[in-house]
This record gives C-alpha cells, sequence and structure tokens, in this order.
C-alpha cells in the first residue's frame, strides 16, 4: 500500500483500479467534476453545481437491510425496512464492484460520522463522481491529516455505484433502484440513483441502529446551544415545519440542523455538514444558509443562467428538491465542536393546515412520547382537482423512514432521559391560525420566535396554561409579544362550529395512526392522545 494518504489500494474489496484519489481536497474535485461530470459547473457564487440525473430525491421503496439471524429481531420490518437475504446482496455488491473496476478512477473519501469521540464511526465512501465526493466530503466529520494517516480500517464501507443500475430479476428487486445496508457485513452498496442524499441518510439508519444498542438516543433534529452556557435545546419536525430555518437562531450556537445523538454527557452532532432546500432561497429570509453555499459546497439540481452563472432558486424546472450542502463551519455562529450539554427544552414542531392546534402548548412526558411517536404535521392542500382541506401526515419519531427499531425504541430512550434530565417538552405549530389553510393565515415567524425566545429564556415554565379538551395538551396562554387572542386557537376563529369539527377530524387521524404503535405503548402513553 502506498505511503500517500491520498492513494488507497481498493484490491481487499475486488477493486483493481489503479487510479484512487482518497480525501481529494475540494479544489482537485471541482477540477475533475468540471473536465469529467458532464453538466457540472461552478456558480458566481463559488458553489459546485452538480446533476444527480432522473432521481432528484430519496427511494425510500427501494431501500432494502439484509435479514440475518445476528439482527432480525432488532430490526423494525415492514414499509420502512424492506427485508433482503444475503445472497441477493452479495449479488449487488459484485454487480457494484464489477462497474466501479470499470471506471477510469474513484474516490474514496475517509470520514467520520458522530463529533463525540467515544461513539463516532470510521465510515469510507467508495464512488465514481466527484460530485458524489464533495458532498460526503462536506456532509461527514473531516478528519485531520494526523487522523487521516492514522485512519485503518473503517467501521462501515458505502459502494456508490449509483450509475449503474440493479437487475431487476435479482431476487427482491422492485426496480433498477437498489439501496442495500448490511449490518453484519458492515456495508452499504447504492445501485440505480445518483442522488447524493442516499449516502447521507445511509450513514444515519446505520447511527439509529447501532447508538440505541448503546443506550443513546439517535434523533432526526436540529440543535442550538446557548451562547454563554454548555445547555442545548433540540427541535424535532418534519420538512416545512421550521426546523433548520429555527435553528438558524443568532441568538444561540448552532450544533447542527438534521442529526444528532443524545448520550450520556450531553448531545453531539453526526454530521459534518448541513443539507438544506434551496428552493426560493434568498439572503434576506435565509441569510446563513445563502452566504454558506459557496466554494467548497454543492449545489444541487438548480438552474442558472449562461452569462454569470447566477443561480435561479425559485426556478423548479428539474425539481422543486433543490438542495445546497455546505461544511457546518460556513455558518458564522455554528459551534465547533458540534457537542454541547444536555437539552434544557425538547420541542415538536408540526406545521398545522388544520389551524386546531395551539401555537404553543406544553407536554407532559406522556404525551411528550405519544406526540413523538406520532410525529405529526399538516400538508396544504395539493393541486389535484378537487382536493381543498389540508393531509396530514405523521412519520414516526419525526423520522420514520430512517427507523431501524420499532418506534417505541426510540421513545423509550426519550422518556428516560427526559426524566433524567428534567427537561421540558414544548408543542409548536408553525401552520395555521385563525381557520384552516385557505380561510385563516400562517402563523408569522415572528410571533414563532418569540415563542423560542421565551422557551430558552425559561419564561414559560411558570406562565398560565389551559388543558384542551380534545387532545389534552396544556395550552399556554401568556407569551411576551405574542397577541394573546392567538394562543388559544378556538378564540382566533370566527365559525367556532367548524373549528369543533375540524379538530376532532384531526383528533380522529391522530388516534387512527397510532393504533399501528399501541401494541409497543404503556397505557399511560396511550391515554396521552386525544379524546375523541
Amino acid at each position: 500500500m502506498s505511503t500517500n494518504i491520498h492513494e488507497l489500494d481498493l484490491s481487499p474489496y475486488g477493486i483493481t483500479v489503479a487510479t484512487v484519489h482518497r480525501n481529494f481536497s475540494p479544489a482537485h474535485l471541482y477540477e475533475h467534476a468540471i473536465r469529467y461530470e458532464a453538466g457540472s459547473s461552478i456558480a458566481d457564487s463559488g458553489a459546485l453545481i452538480a446533476y444527480s440525473g432522473a432521481k432528484t430525491g430519496r427511494s425510500p421503496q427501494d431501500k432494502r437491510i439484509v435479514k440475518h439471524a445476528d439482527s432480525e429481531k432488532d430490526v423494525w420490518w415492514g414499509p420502512v425496512n424492506l427485508p433482503m437475504d444475503e445472497r441477493a446482496f452479495h449479488l449487488n455488491r459484485e454487480r457494484a464492484i464489477d462497474y466501479l473496476n470499470t471506471c477510469e478512477r474513484l474516490y474514496v473519501i475517509d470520514a467520520f460520522a458522530g463529533w463525540h469521540p467515544r461513539h463516532r464511526l470510521k465510515i469510507r465512501i467508495v464512488c465514481s463522481r466527484p460530485y458524489h465526493a464533495l458532498f460526503m466530503h462536506t456532509m461527514l466529520i473531516r478528519p485531520t491529516i494526523e487522523e487521516l494517516a492514522s485512519f485503518g480500517e473503517p467501521d462501515y464501507v458505502i459502494f456508490n455505484a449509483g450509475r449503474f443500475p440493479a437487475n431487476r430479476l435479482t431476487q427482491g428487486m422492485t426496480s433498477k433502484t437498489s439501496i442495500d445496508l448490511s449490518f453484519e457485513e458492515k456495508q452499504m452498496v447504492i445501485l440505480g440513483t445518483e442522488y447524493a442524499g442516499e449516502m447521507k441518510k445511509g450513514v444515519f439508519t446505520i447511527m439509529n441502529y447501532l447508538m440505541p444498542k448503546q443506550g443513546l438516543l439517535s434523533m432526526h433534529c436540529s440543535a442550538t446551544a446557548d451562547a454563554h452556557t454548555t445547555a442545548s435545546s433540540v427541535l424535532f419536525g418534519l420538512s416545512g415545519t421550521g426546523k433548520t430555518t429555527l435553528s438558524a437562531d443568532p441568538k444561540r450556537r448552532l450544533i447542527g440542523d438534521d442529526e444528532h445523538v443524545w448520550g450520556d454527557d450531553g448531545i453531539f452532532n453526526i454530521e459534518g455538514g448541513c443539507y438544506a432546500k434551496a428552493i426560493d432561497l434568498t439572503p434576506e429570509n435565509e441569510p446563513d444558509i445563502f452566504h454558506a453555499l459557496r466554494f467548497g459546497s454543492v449545489l444541487e439540481n438548480v438552474v442558472f443562467d449562461d452569462e454569470g452563472h447566477h443561480v435561479d432558486f425559485h426556478d423548479t424546472s428539474i425539481t422543486q428538491n433543490t438542495r445546497g450542502a455546505y461544511p457546518i463551519e460556513f455558518i458564522k455562529n455554528a459551534k465547533v465542536p458540534c457537542v454541547a450539554g444536555h437539552p434544557t427544552d425538547i420541542i415538536f414542531l408540526t406545521c398545522d393546515a388544520f389551524g386546531v392546534l395551539p401555537p404553543v402548548s406544553k407536554l407532559t412526558p406522556e404525551q411528550a412520547m405519544y406526540h413523538f411517536i406520532s410525529g405529526y404535521t399538516a400538508k396544504v392542500a395539493g393541486t389535484e382537482m378537487g382536493v381543498t382541506e389540508p393531509s396530514a401526515t405523521f412519520s414516526a419519531c419525526f423520522g420514520a423512514p430512517f427507523l431501524v427499531w420499532h418506534p417505541a425504541k426510540y421513545a423509550e430512550l426519550l422518556a428516560e432521559k427526559l426524566k433524567a434530565h428534567k427537561v421540558n417538552v414544548w408543542l409548536i405549530n408553525t401552520g395555521w391560525s385563525g381557520g384552516s389553510h385557505g380561510i385563516g393565515s400562517r402563523v408569522k415567524l415572528k410571533f414563532t420566535r418569540a415563542i423560542i425566545d421565551a422557551i430558552h429564556a425559561g419564561t414559560l415554565v411558570s406562565v398560565p396554561t389551559k388543558p384542551d379538551p380534545i387532545f389534552g395538551i396544556n395550552v399556554v396562554t401568556e407569551v411576551p409579544h405574542v397577541p394573546a387572542e392567538m394562543l388559544i386557537p378556538e378564540h382566533s376563529w370566527a365559525d367556532k362550529v367548524a373549528f369543533a369539527a375540524t379538530a376532532k377530524k384531526l383528533a380522529g387521524l391522530f388516534v387512527a395512526n397510532f393504533k399501528k404503535f399501541e401494541d409497543g405503548a404503556s397505557p399511560e402513553v396511550k391515554a396521552a392522545g386525544p379524546k375523541v
């Protein structure tokens, strides 16, 4: 093996390509992307523009986990975790390696997942595209020269052969895309998709399996720290609820925007970068993210003009899922290393387009588990003919596609940590007030920020609350700089009969969704849901 840390012998994996670039610098990866990848370019901001081909988002129905005697009892099998046998995995890996062996050059990123030195994993990415290498350079934790020299054998390897399709005749395949993970062989194989986010979420899935085995809670959330102490807060929320926007708080230090672990001595980020939605991005609304998309960052599937390479963030002709990936240190208030103390507050964000949940309420530990397992938000009505009402979305633990264990496992870990550290839990509605979508209006960002500020200041712990008659949650009735009339949802609705009917409808959706989790929930948690 070469003593040059930027070269690597991949023959132990059956890969015999002579030219392997290990941990190339961003400048080198830019040069190779422009030279070898059709369509790649450089934005006027300095970010690398790359395209992921036909797939511009994840393919959850094509993700599979090897069903093995050593781990099968741990896995929550079903639509989230589809099983595959070992032979099918080996066939797909052989197919991936055969493809990689046809490439003139390959790229390897050796880096870490997890900022905690005791719990971090060594991850190796083997890929054929400079874009994929730069993406994972930003998203993983970048090793120092000394750490790279002593990296040794990785804990997990991801073979990204996404330019080559899976064989649909292989047992268990339903398309030409397959994302396969073996916990026993500590390997992941990607075929038939060039969407870079599959690698990022593959690493998160691995952490979602390993961390709970150690009694640590892996979380799909953003996290911030107090500017003057080690105390932190955690924000859970599905897409569109404001998780990234609200974590970009100039009064706080950013720990991370998406993936964290809560351990024995506090929380830590899994990643070394951020992966933000770029649709309608402006320097006025998201200044930190906008200015982070500079040299060393990746802009994915965006449209730009030929004359000045100026990106049009409003153009969704390629996809609505335009994205930007950048190292976390590109955010000026980031806390690096990305670790902090135990949270004082857990915040569940929901964008309730039905408009019946209060802007802020305080949850009991049992209610916290119920709403954590539910993972609710509601989207606005779609553009299809006849669709006029909001649609509810439930995603267990606010991240069902990436869970490995049953949601109850993560909820139990959350309950243990809430009790041990006396953490306050809040439910915040960033959605509609005064009526459902189309009648009411979206809660203004300045009011939500005022609520978050009051939570972090400790102001809301002792303010009056009022129990909601249907949802049972304790509605906060006083928040500085927030109109009192909007804090009780019913008071802001002109049509009280419509409010009652809509609230009962949403409560029924909660109850129906929770039925699939009742077997793993205690009587106290089941009783913490809405009363229909």
